[in-house]
């Protein structure tokens, strides 16, 4: 095989022999947009995700030279999926061919028949998933039935809660650390750890407005597109250059941000919004600003 020629068409064939001759590994599956998605068919930009439960699946994580077989290998990683429970390894094959194979352990089957599995993997698999084989024909069937699609739930009060006052706290987090010189550190709190609580709470904000059977993805992924166009809309003043004076403006900016979306979501689930403790951040953040 030519590997400048190479493609995702000759990867699948290629896994898929390999894959079906090992015995440890008894499922794979194509999931996401070139496992003909619906809602976000796959483009060129797409890349080609395999999910695959295995005996021992640590086996093959590391040191994980089988990707060798399917192409001629120019990145390749391994990182923490699905939450963090389990491990996918990454690979970029030559044409910038890029294909993530994740791993589950076999019994972790049984945590999709019964619902227990992360809410990511749902999220996933309703989207597309492509069965390539299952020697005990253990996930096939729940496949072909329709995997239904899990309606968000109103977060528990304690869980909403907890998201606010992470927020606030990190806020004034990073004002403290802004006064103290750790701009690195103060920016990638404000332009990661906080944004990441601010997209959970657009989720549940979009929910609220337009219901729960409105798709709002997961980690961010087309938020254009299902987020409050408001809030979109606002999204470029809430990052910052590396200095200090536009980390204060970034970080007040996502304050103001993630006050009026929590504020109208918490008024949609009936829960009241902790008033005094983010006028008391707020005003500890105003207050570090204007001493500096």
């Amino acid at each position: 095989m030519d590997d400048a020629d190479l493609t995702y068409d000759q990867i699948i064939k290629q896994f898929f022999k390999w894959a079906k001759s090992e015995t440890n590994i008894r499922c794979c599956a194509i999931i996401g947009s070139r496992a003909r998605s619906k809602d976000h068919p796959a483009d060129q930009w797409a890349d080609l995700d395999f999910i695959i439960f295995a005996d021992n699946p640590q086996g093959y994580i590391f040191p994980g030279l089988w990707v060798e077989k399917f192409g001629k290998v120019l990145l390749t990683f391994v990182e923490r999926a699905s939450g963090g429970t389990y491990w996918e390894r990454q690979v970029m094959y030559e044409g910038g061919l890029e294909v993530d194979f994740t791993f589950f352990p076999l019994e972790s089957i049984s945590n999709i028949l019964d619902g227990t599995a992360p809410q990511d993997m749902y999220d996933i698999m309703t989207r597309g998933v492509k069965i390539l084989f299952d020697k005990d024909g253990l996930i096939e069937t729940y496949v072909k039935s329709g995997i239904k699609k899990i309606f968000y739930k109103a977060p528990p009060k304690e869980e909403f809660l907890g998201c606010v006052h992470n927020f606030l706290f990190r806020s004034v987090w990073v004002a403290k650390h802004l006064r103290r010189g750790e701009t690195w550190r103060a920016k990638s709190c404000c332009d990661c750890h906080m944004k990441d609580l601010l997209v959970t709470m657009l989720e549940w904000h979009a929910r609220v407005k337009k219901g729960k059977r409105h798709d709002t993805w997961t980690t961010g992924r087309f938020l254009e597109e299902w987020a409050d166009p408001k809030a979109v809309k606002e999204l470029s003043e809430i990052y910052a250059h590396y200095n200090e004076t536009d980390i204060w403006r970034g970080l007040v900016n996502t304050m103001e941000l993630f006050r009026w979306v929590a504020m109208e979501t918490a008024q949609g689930f009936g829960y009241k919004y902790p008033q005094d403790a983010d006028k008391y951040a707020a005003a500890l953040v105003l207050q570090l600003e204007l001493e500096r």
